[in-house]
């Protein structure tokens, strides 16, 4: 221990702090919402959200209507019995006021108002006030109109009637705080996703989210009658399935399992599960349990049927090949893993899921042979791939970490340092040989990409790795790929999309995109991956150059200037060294977007959902989602 580091100062009961009312939330956001970021500004609605939820799981609510309003603020409306306004016995203000003020307090914690929630910890809609600029609750219930208003937490009054109603329910309307929020600007599209999410998990509630921001005017109603089969067809929409949808439900005491499962003709697993509709993305005992007693099952059938032998049992990874599933469970007390609620624990969960897997699954596979020998020929046809795909591994990774032989293709920098050094990934041979002459040779190394990279969700893993440019990549970065991939070990700091800003180069982005999430996804969590942005338009006016990277700027310069000469680059490679270097390459002048891993989610979430489309859709597909390249987040 070293001693000579001691912090100046006296240790006493004065150091000892105690935080008033919402004070903690506003210090520390971070352990109530995870992040400060757009990703913790959306996780607000989403808290609002839980509770208009649990009021339709209790059998009180039908309707949950989400506005983004002008002034940027957001509501949530329902239409379930409205929070409580009595005056509460302990606290001497109204329930309103002390869920909406005092940590800890909430109705989920066994008083029987729920007996299935998501909220665990009474901390959401304190959590929301506390982090908002302004926010307001409004409750229709009894006949009455009752309303209270808030500043950063703190009422500006004590609730009050403001009129009759007829209605019934709960508005929670709040502005994000900008003090502490990176961004306080709502993605409707980040919205309408979780909405969808409790719309599918919810049959037969009705979900609407509004947009009334000026020129984002947008209302769509989310119904979905069927469910999560519903919610399965809408994943596989564009794959070609093999199966009808399986659909499994099953009660057991107060806790309910429901399973809908089909497989496709693709390659990837897709496997999403809820408990209480918190979408559980790191898992639990209820993935665990449906994972476990699908393995058994199809290799259990294949055994009665003589297809598969002791040394051919199939893995995990085998049986869930293009399998597209649902899991929603619900039950009185989850037990999650921290406020956002990520991961589930409840161990008799795992049994349920089993059981019902057991019953519902293994029933249907005794009752239809035919459909049990296409998955098991299936399965086997996997695990060959899979015995491929670990033979291109090794000799891969003997390439990446063995051998000193870098990509013939790339051009190199002279540093050294991994930290000062960076890798442009450029579009083609012609801007290729541009950005090697216009780079900084110290820095900055170039590797050309011919034509678009492989479609690594449609391919299965041992093809991937046999593509010469993703081999290219793979060596480059120095990485390694998948569990493999170590990036402490990276070549680059920072890895540079630079493609032509058009339809081709939004497409190729998108396919770099996929190619980092499902093979480097570290590089991206870890903010190494980067988007340049090259210009769209040059402008001569007299001996002077201007760049503009989109139309708006392109016209209004040109409405000023009527007789400036204006040239549209369509790609790179008409750029002369020096142009690509002022305007895209050189650090004191380019704009660069960072990939963060939301970004990357986007674009193979919406890439996976294309497959199969017409050639026109496609294009339609890529030119409106080029944003997921070409969102500014880094400058």
């Amino acid at each position: 221990m070293d001693i000579d580091n001691k912090v100046a100062g006296n240790y006493g009961a004065d150091q000892i702090q105690v935080l008033e009312g919402l004070e903690h939330i506003r210090k520390r956001p971070g352990m109530y919402i995870a992040s400060t970021d757009a990703r913790g500004l959306h996780h607000l609605v989403k808290e609002i959200v839980d509770n208009s939820v649990d009021e339709a799981l209790a059998g009180y609510c039908d309707t949950i209507t989400v506005t983004i309003n002008e002034d940027g603020s957001c509501s949530v409306m329902d239409n379930g019995r409205g929070i409580p306004t009595g005056i509460h016995e302990k606290e001497g203000v109204s329930t309103v006021e002390v869920v909406m003020t005092k940590p800890n307090a909430g109705g989920k914690f066994g008083g029987g108002g729920y007996m299935v929630s998501s909220g665990l910890h009474g901390v959401g809609l304190k959590a929301v006030n506390a982090l908002s600029e302004e926010a307001s609750v409004d409750v229709y219930q009894n006949g009455k109109h009752y309303r209270q208003e808030y500043d950063r937490g703190v009422p500006r009054f004590s609730l009050k009637v403001m009129g009759e109603t007829s209605q019934s329910g709960t508005r929670i309307t709040f502005k994000p705080d900008y003090e502490i929020f990176e961004t306080t600007v709502f993605n409707y599209e980040t919205i309408r996703s979780t909405l969808r999410d409790f719309a599918f998990l919810n049959k037969g509630l009705k979900v609407v989210i509004e947009d009334k921001r000026q020129g984002q005017e947008n209302r769509e109603e989310l119904l979905y009658n069927g469910g999560i089969i519903e919610y399965v067809e809408y994943l596989n929409k564009n794959k070609t399935a093999i199966s009808e949808v399986l659909y499994f439900e099953q009660k057991f005491d107060a806790a309910s399992v429901e399973i809908a499962m089909q497989y496709n003709d693709g390659y990837n697993e897709n496997i999403i599960a809820f408990a209480n509709n918190v979408n559980t993305k790191e898992g639990g005992t209820h993935i665990d349990g449906f994972k476990f007693a699908l393995s058994r099952l199809i290799n259990d059938a294949g055994k009665k049927l003589n297809i598969i032998k002791d040394e051919d049992k199939l893995t995990g990874e085998d049986v869930r090949e293009g399998l597209t599933a649902v899991i929603s469970v619900k039950l009185p007390e989850p037990q999650f893993e921290g406020q956002t609620k990520t991961k589930l624990g409840n161990s008799d969960m795992r049994g349920y899921v089993q059981k019902a897997m057991n019953e519902g699954f293994g029933t249907y596979l005794e009752e239809n042979p035919a459909f049990t020998k296409e998955i098991l020929n299936k399965c086997l046809m996997a695990k060959r791939a899979r015995e491929a795909a670990r033979k291109a591994r090794e000799a891969t990774r003997k390439t990446a970490f063995e051998s000193m032989a870098l990509p013939g293709k790339l051009a190199d920098c002279s540093e050294k340092n991994p930290e000062l050094c960076e890798i442009y990934l450029v579009e083609g041979d012609s801007a290729g040989g541009t950005a090697k002459q216009g780079r900084d040779r110290r820095f900055q190394a170039i590797l050309p990409l011919r034509g678009k990279i492989l479609n690594v969700e449609k391919t299965r893993i041992h093809r991937v790795l046999e593509n010469d440019e993703i081999k290219a990549m793979i060596t480059a970065f120095g990485g390694g790929m998948l569990e493999d991939f170590d990036v402490t070990k990276i070549r680059y700091d920072r890895v540079i999309c630079m493609t032509d800003a058009d339809v081709d180069g939004s497409h190729i982005r998108i396919l770099l995109l996929t190619f980092f999430f499902r093979y480097m996804r570290p590089l991206v969590e870890q903010g190494h991956v980067y988007i340049a942005q090259p210009p769209l338009y040059k402008a001569t006016k007299g001996k002077e150059d201007f760049y503009f990277y989109n139309d708006a700027d392109k016209e209004a310069f040109c409405a000023e200037n009527p007789r400036c000469n204006i040239q549209r680059y369509k790609g790179l490679g008409e750029m002369d060294k020096e142009q690509l270097w002022e305007t895209t390459m050189n650090p004191a002048t380019r704009t660069l977007r960072k990939v963060t891993i939301e970004d990357a989610v986007a674009a193979d979430e919406q890439f996976a959902l294309l497959m199969g489309e017409e050639p026109e859709l496609r294009r339609k597909f890529i030119e409106e989602n080029a944003k997921y390249a070409n969102r500014e987040l880094d400058t």
